[in-house]
């Protein structure tokens, strides 16, 4: 069998251009977010098989990776389905495995506990441009802060990020799930019909208001209704005033808390923000997980056509691991969409750090390479980076491809051996 030199179909190899900018990124994140208080963990890469098909990864849960049991629990003979021949996977996301981390060890963290992860996750999904099978997520939790201060603390730390990395001008959509839900009520919608009215309201910005009507009333829901509840859509505004019209609109239905919750947040975060963007209520923003039980979020770049990051309340999924409610939040950024963009925007590294390139013509003596690297080690405890490298026949390459990966053309330093120069 011979060997294949190109990876897995869905994942990629990463070239050192694009790794120094990942770690770049990374480096930053951790600073940023330990600003924030929250402390970096890690959890394992693959999980029960249980915790992964619980139904709280919504349509992630048919993209999971198996993992077939081992040894004398493979019974490949009495097995009766899919099921009895797996009993782990690769985690599809890192909420669930963070959900069972502090299930399992809240007793030894602090309440309320501010997590950050930042790993790679797996998905069975089509692949395409910025679109892979294992993909760096970058989470941030807070868990058992049941205030408007856990949403408040994730949107000015992500905030705060994305401005560190230059982007600008960039919006923060809000809305609460139970403002979606009152709304469907308002319009006389049953419960059992909500899940599927979302996923259609999901798909706003791509059909369009008179898309999502055409669908509503295709999929058997009363026009009469469905005409009542996008009106609610188009006479909602996108500021706080817009919260506050649904409010009264729906105050026989949506608890007041739930509306000046969102108010507060968003007036806290205006007020309080240290990068260029704007706070928008978006009564449509749907978020597709199922887990989420309150606020939800989104941050979308219009010059990029994209969303970054995305996340929301989700007050019952630790709960299923305890027996006890806990109350959660959390935010992550889609680190590789950033990464994808940076290297699209041909980012540069801001980089205060001297850095120097010997280039040792081929044949130097040992006496010649001891005082180079003499030399190198002298320049490094100076807190000078130096590559020591072998010059090759054609100099000027060399040098060219050494400029192209950051190098200034006068760091860059000729060594000839003397006894061939004299």
């Amino acid at each position: 069998m011979s060997m294949v030199k190109k990876p897995v179909t869905g994942m990629k190899d990463i070239l050192p251009k694009e790794m120094q900018i990942r770690d770049y990124v990374t480096e930053l994140v951790k600073e940023t977010y330990g600003g924030f208080g929250f402390q970096h963990i890690e959890t394992p890469c693959v999980e029960h098989i249980e915790n992964l098909c619980s139904r709280q990864g919504g349509e992630n849960e048919k993209l999971i990776f198996k993992i077939m049991k081992r040894g004398e629990k493979l019974d490949l003979e009495n097995a009766s389905d899919e099921n009895d021949l797996t009993d782990s996977g690769l985690r599809y996301d890192l909420t669930v495995p963070l959900s069972r981390y502090y299930a399992n060890h809240a007793n030894e963290l602090p309440s309320p506990f501010k997590a950050l992860q930042i790993g790679s996750v797996w998905r069975a999904e089509h692949p395409q441009k910025g679109r892979f099978r294992q993909f760096v997520q970058c989470d941030i939790d807070i868990l058992g802060d049941p205030s408007y201060l856990a949403e408040i603390e994730l949107i000015l730390a992500t905030t705060t990020l994305l401005g560190r990395l230059d982007f600008k001008d960039f919006t923060v959509r809000i809305n609460d799930r139970r403002i979606l839900k009152a709304m469907a009520e308002y319009a006389g919608f049953p419960d059992n019909e909500l899940d599927g009215i979302f996923i259609i309201l999901d798909k706003m910005d791509k059909i369009g208001e008179s898309g999502v009507h055409e669908s509503l009333v295709s999929s058997g829901l009363p026009e009469e209704k469905v005409c009542k509840y996008l009106d609610l859509f188009k006479n909602t505004g996108r500021d706080i005033e817009g919260v506050r019209s649904l409010k009264e609109t729906l105050k026989d239905i949506l608890p007041d808390d739930t509306a000046n919750s969102l108010e507060t947040i968003m007036a806290s975060v205006e007020a309080t923000k240290s990068a260029s963007f704007k706070i928008e209520f978006d009564p449509t923003l749907v978020r597709g997980m199922s887990y989420y039980t309150g606020t939800i979020f989104e941050i979308s770049m219009d010059e990029f056509g994209s969303s970054v990051a995305g996340g929301g309340r989700y007050d019952d999924m630790i709960g299923k691991f305890t027996g006890q409610k806990t109350c959660a939040c959390g935010f992550s950024i889609g680190f590789e969409r950033i990464i994808t963009i940076l290297l699209d925007k041909d980012f540069k590294i801001p980089d205060d750090v001297s850095r120097k390139v010997f280039l040792i013509e081929k044949g130097a003596s040992k006496e010649r390479i001891c005082e180079i690297m003499k030399e190198a080690a002298t320049l490094r405890e100076q807190g000078i980076k130096v590559l020591v490298s072998q010059m090759n026949k054609n100099k000027k390459f060399q040098k060219e491809q050494l400029i192209k990966e950051g190098y200034k053309e006068e760091d860059i330093k000729d060594f000839y051996n003397t006894e061939f120069k004299k």
